[in-house]
């Protein structure tokens, strides 16, 4: 099936938002590497999905085809704040009072947000690689998020051979989506959000997107939390905890898997989300 790439009107900003399919929705949240998009992160899951679904992948303002503010806010909780916002603000535009949530990395924390700020709107969520939870900050994320210290072809090819366990499923085209990915990270606009966003010392952008336990005990939502045991970007005692915390919580963590379950291993992931949906898991 189809993916449709509109803009959509979200507040007094702009959201470029990837959809596809029909029925209840499902709304997809990206992560934060540079030059990441909805499409990116979710371009095998929303026409999975699609067969059943009304699929949602919008991109965070800041990133792709969104709005980039001319003074970018500094800060992660002013950016959560906007981001936060613009979802709240999607769901009003196309009219759709309540719909699954899906985060990946740093969307697995603003979903965190969502449902303690709106928690009537959503109703099953899935977490995968999580931010949101207490962790030290790894030198391969202070090196994502520090990539425009050194914005390079082979910065980037090192930043993609991180999110996967084995790069042999994309040996033949890590050029390719090095070289992509670095033309959209190198456009002017998303630079300037992106260092706006991560500036050193970044342990303090990790601290700020912890959610309080005692927030997290109030989540009554069912939540499935997908982790790579591998994973070098986020690691997964991040899901152990939430999974200590989150009342209705149940945690699948993925053997010779990193960062990108949703893509090195599409077929598990797409498998665990249709059962969770579907009332099996």
């Amino acid at each position: 099936m189809s993916i449709e790439k509109v803009q959509v009107i979200t507040g007094g900003n702009e959201t470029c938002l990837n959809r596809a399919g029909s029925g209840e929705a499902i709304l997809f949240l990206h992560g934060s590497g540079p030059g990441a998009t909805g499409l990116s992160n979710w371009q095998h899951a929303l026409p999975e999905f699609a067969s059943k679904y009304l699929t949602l992948a919008p991109d965070f303002i800041g990133y792709g085809g969104s709005t980039h503010l001319e003074t970018p806010p500094q800060g992660m909780r002013a950016w959560m704040r906007l981001w936060v916002d613009q979802m709240v603000n999607l769901l009003d535009t196309l009219e759709i009072e309540r719909a699954h949530l899906v985060g990946n990395s740093l969307g697995g924390a603003v979903a965190l947000q969502l449902l303690m700020e709106a928690p009537e709107r959503f109703d099953k969520v899935v977490l995968m690689g999580p931010a949101g939870a207490p962790m030290q900050l790894p030198p391969e994320l202070d090196r994502i998020w520090g990539f425009y210290e050194d914005p390079t072809e082979a910065t980037m090819r090192n930043a993609i051979r991180w999110f996967s366990y084995d790069e042999g499923f994309i040996a033949d085209r890590l050029t390719e989506i090095s070289r992509m990915r670095l033309e959209a990270a190198l456009r002017p606009d998303v630079r300037r959000s992106y260092e706006a966003m991560f500036p050193a010392p970044r342990q303090r952008h990790l601290d700020e997107l912890v959610v309080p336990e005692s927030a997290l005990k109030r989540i009554n939502q069912p939540v499935l939390i997908v982790h790579g045991r591998d994973d070098k970007i986020v690691p997964y005692t991040t899901s152990l905890h939430l999974m200590e915390h989150l009342p209705d919580s149940r945690l699948y963590l993925m053997g010779q898997c990193s960062h990108w379950s949703q893509i090195e291993h599409k077929e598990a992931f797409h498998h665990l989300l249709w059962n969770f949906f579907g009332g099996v898991l």
